[in-house]
């Protein structure tokens, strides 16, 4: 399969059939940290990924609000 990494960007292949869990805990990556997407759709940790699929790993990226009023200018 192909994987395209983000932060820092890589692109790399790994031969096999293997669970997205199985996937990041080889990498190094931690599941709870990390978004696996085939095409568009967004895979969960026991999903499948073979030798024909390209997939994307991302890094969780959040947002928060404040509990602050804004400033006013």
């Amino acid at each position: 399969m192909k994987i395209r990494l983000h932060h820092p960007r890589r692109d790399l292949e790994i031969p096999g059939r293997r669970r997205v869990s199985g996937i990041l805990v080889e990498l190094g990556l931690d599941p709870e940290a990390h978004l696996v997407i085939r095409g568009d759709a967004l895979l969960t940790s026991d999903s499948e990924v073979g030798d024909e699929d390209e997939i994307e790993i991302r890094p969780v990226i959040s947002g928060g609000t404040t509990d602050e009023a804004p400033c006013a200018v």
